[in-house]
C-alpha cells in the first residue's frame, strides 16, 4: 500500500494557526460563561469585573496596533462599564484579525514588528501569553463570585474542540 503523501511543516503557518487557537479560546470562554459572571463584583469589591478584564485585553491590542499601523484602519476601545459580551467577542474577533494580519506581514518580511523587541516570535510570545494570562483571571473572578467555568470549558476541552472543527 502507497503511503499518502504528507504536507511540509510551515512554520509561518504554524506560528499564525497558534495565535488563531489563542484568539479562539479567548471569545470561546466569553461567550460560554454565566452571564452573572460577566459584572459580578470581584472579592472584597477591589479590582476588575470580568467585562473590565475583557475590555483591557480587546484595548491592549488596539493600543499595539496603534503604534504599528498608524496608517491602518484600528479598532474602536471598549467601555468596560458598558460593553456587553457579544459586544466584545465581536470586539475580539476584529482586533484578532488585525493583530493577524500584523503578524502575517512581519513572518512574510523581516520578521519585526515595529517598536517591539526582538521579532514577531516574541510578539507572539506576549500576545498569547498576555491573553492567557487574563483568560486565567476571567476564569477566577467567575468562580469567586460564584459562576465557576463549566468542566467544558478547560483549556484542553477548548483547545481539542477548537481542533476539530
Amino acid at each position: 500500500m502507497p503511503k499518502a503523501e504528507t504536507k511540509p511543516f510551515v512554520l509561518t503557518d504554524a506560528l499564525l494557526n497558534a495565535y488563531a487557537t489563542n484568539d479562539n479560546i479567548t471569545r470561546y470562554l466569553i461567550g460560554n460563561l454565566d452571564p452573572k459572571a460577566w459584572r459580578a463584583e470581584p472579592p472584597g469589591g477591589k479590582g476588575r469585573t470580568v467585562a473590565a478584564v475583557v475590555s483591557h485585553l480587546h484595548n491592549v491590542r488596539v493600543m499595539w496596533l496603534k503604534v504599528i499601523n498608524k496608517d491602518g484602519a484600528i479598532p474602536e476601545q471598549l467601555d468596560r462599564h458598558t460593553v456587553t459580551p457579544g459586544e466584545a467577542i465581536a470586539a475580539l474577533a476584529e482586533s484578532g484579525q488585525h493583530i493577524a494580519r500584523v503578524i502575517a506581514a512581519a513572518l512574510a518580511t523581516d520578521g519585526r514588528v515595529k517598536y517591539f523587541k526582538p521579532d514577531v516570535a516574541g510578539f507572539i510570545g506576549y500576545v498569547i501569553s498576555h491573553d492567557a494570562h487574563h483568560r486565567g483571571q476571567i476564569s477566577m473572578l467567575a468562580r469567586q463570585a460564584g459562576y465557576p467555568i463549566p468542566q467544558k470549558l478547560h483549556v484542553w476541552h477548548v483547545g481539542v474542540g477548537l481542533a476539530r472543527q
